[in-house]
Formats: structure tokens, C-alpha cells, sequence
């Protein structure tokens, strides 16, 4: 089973799990007898491999692709290092095993010399913003237009936003108990969501660098859904069940969402001490209840719904 050949929702990614193209343990991770909860996974060949490593590393995900099973719900990827790796990865037997590629270090400069690759091909793919690019909105509008042709916007899946390395231009660290929204990057994601967002492109939140920092990962997590950001990638197992709890629905917005969609909603009603209108709050609408098939409803029985006319 492939990306391609499914989904309808992208929450079906969950919290893709990025690991070292090296490991030794892929095979049991890619067919699922390793993590069997884990919904997506990242082969990584760019900043967790070594430059000695890169061809030990292609070497083996060649020699494990032979033994890719097709697992249900379950989605694969490998992280390039740059064009040069892509053709390699291309040329692999088996690679079609896959259901895309993360092409990093990802601006206009790049563009072609990835998509001439991939014209034609299956694969989903999914662009990382983090160049020096990224804080200037004029090349983002610019490479939003270079995205926007049919044969390439048919093959994004999603945008990643690379934090760490947008962090390292600016010369900072993100500091402990604080979220990427306590530090500059705040407005560069609000600035990503605002040119790409609109236009039908979705973004990733990026990482959570910290393993024992549970609450700060839970507040930043709903700053992400906040910003309308999903697929927060994991860089440890112990990440992915706090990260996906956090992508459960309240049950006030489970409600509200079955309401608005509901064809014979008012246009406009009060339920749960907030303004509903179905011409302003429909796509919100379908995306908690995109959601909430995968991660369920949390939350206490509230009130029921009071038309009201405004």
C-alpha cells in the first residue's frame, strides 16, 4: 500500500518518526513489527548521516526496500540529501516500495533540479522550507507560483518547516521549557502559513527538540494547531503518543464541527458560548472532523445547540 493509492486526510501521517537511514532496525520499523503504532516514518540520508555514511547508508535502505512489506495505515518516506541522492535513491530496485521523498534545503534554486527528476513518477513529495529563503517573502511567493504548476502541486503532499535549521541561520537555539512561538521564528511561521495556507498547500510543525520537557511540547503542539499546522515530526518513539494525545478533539469542537457541516444548520447559531456560522467556520469544520477519525474525542458531555439569529 502507498501514500499515492490513499489518503484522504493528511492527519493519516500522525507523527512521522525520522530515523537515520543507517539503523539496523528499519526493516522491523517499516513493516511494523518495531513500533507498531507508528502511522509514518522518515529514512533519513541528509543531517543524521555523516558524509562517510551516505553510501553505507544507500547501500542498505537498497537492501532493505527487498523486503518492504505493504502495511496498512502505515507510510514511508526517505529524507534526501540533495539531487545527487534522489537520482541514487531513483536508480534503487524496489524503490517504488516507498511513498515519497523529503527533499531538505528546499528554495527556487533546487526546484529543477529535483522535479525533473520526479516528473512523472508516483512519489508524493514533501518540500522542507529552511533556507535563508524562507525569511524573505518574496522568494516564498515566488516559490509558491513554482509549486502551483498541475504536474508539481499534484505531487506536494505537504510543506515541512524546517526549525532547527532556520533557528541556526539566525545563530539561536530554541531554549528549554520555551516554544518555537517564544522565539523570532514565531513570525516566520506566521508569515509561511499566510503565503502558502490560502493557496492549499499544508505545513508541518516542525520538531520538539527536548525528550523530557512534556509539558512545553503539549503548549507548543496546540500553537501548532493553532497556527493550522499538522504532522508534528518526532525525533523519539517516546514522542509520538504525547504529540498524537494532543491531536485528540474536544468534544465542544467535535460538536460544533457535526453542527456546521450538518445541511440543515442554520447560518448562523450558538452552541458551547461561541458563534458558529457555516460560511466562515466550514473548513475548520472538516478538518477537526478529519482529525477526530484518527485520535478520537476527548473532553466532558457539554450543552446542546440553541439556534440564534444575529
Amino acid at each position: 500500500m502507498t501514500l499515492h493509492t490513499i489518503p484522504y486526510s493528511l492527519w493519516a501521517l500522525g507523527a512521522p518518526l525520522y530515523m537515520p537511514a543507517h539503523r539496523h532496525d528499519i526493516l522491523d520499523c517499516a513493516n511494523g513489527e518495531k513500533y507498531p503504532s507508528l502511522r509514518s516514518m522518515i529514512f533519513c540520508t541528509e543531517d543524521a548521516v555523516s558524509h562517510s555514511e551516505v553510501d553505507s547508508s544507500l547501500r542498505h535502505l537498497g537492501l532493505c526496500l527487498q523486503g518492504f512489506r505493504a502495511v496498512p495505515e502505515r507510510f514511508r518516506f526517505i529524507r534526501v540529501r540533495n539531487p545527487e541522492v534522489l537520482a541514487r535513491l531513483l536508480d534503487l530496485p524496489h524503490i517504488d516500495k516507498i511513498d515519497g521523498f523529503v527533499l531538505p534545503k528546499f528554495d527556487t534554486s533546487v526546484f529543477h533540479a529535483y522535479f525533473d527528476q520526479l516528473k512523472g513518477t508516483n512519489f508524493k513529495i514533501m518540500p522542507t522550507l529552511e533556507t535563508r529563503h524562507v525569511f524573505d517573502v518574496g522568494a516564498m511567493v515566488e516559490l509558491r507560483q513554482a509549486l502551483l504548476q498541475d504536474e508539481v502541486f499534484a505531487q506536494i503532499l505537504m510543506l515541512r518547516i524546517g526549525g532547527n535549521d532556520l533557528l541556526n541561520l539566525l545563530g539561536i537555539r530554541r531554549p528549554r521549557q520555551l516554544t518555537l512561538y517564544d522565539t523570532p521564528l514565531s513570525h516566520i511561521i506566521s508569515q509561511l502559513v499566510t503565503v502558502f495556507n490560502p493557496y492549499h498547500f499544508s505545513l508541518s510543525a516542525p520538531v520538539f527538540e527536548y525528550l523530557n520537557d512534556n509539558d512545553t511540547l503539549q503548549k507548543e503542539i496546540q500553537r501548532d494547531l493553532a497556527f493550522g499546522l499538522i504532522g508534528k515530526t518526532a525525533i523519539h518513539p517516546s514522542q509520538i503518543a504525547n504529540i498524537e494525545a494532543v491531536y485528540q478533539v474536544q468534544l465542544d469542537d467535535y460538536e460544533m464541527a457535526v453542527k456546521l457541516i450538518d445541511s440543515t444548520a442554520p447560518a448562523v447559531f450558538k452552541m458551547h458560548d461561541a458563534m458558529c456560522e457555516v460560511a466562515t467556520h466550514r473548513q475548520w469544520a472538516i478538518s477537526i472532523l478529519n482529525r477526530q477519525q484518527f485520535y478520537g474525542v476527548s473532553g466532558e458531555k457539554s450543552l446542546e445547540l440553541t439556534d440564534v439569529s444575529v
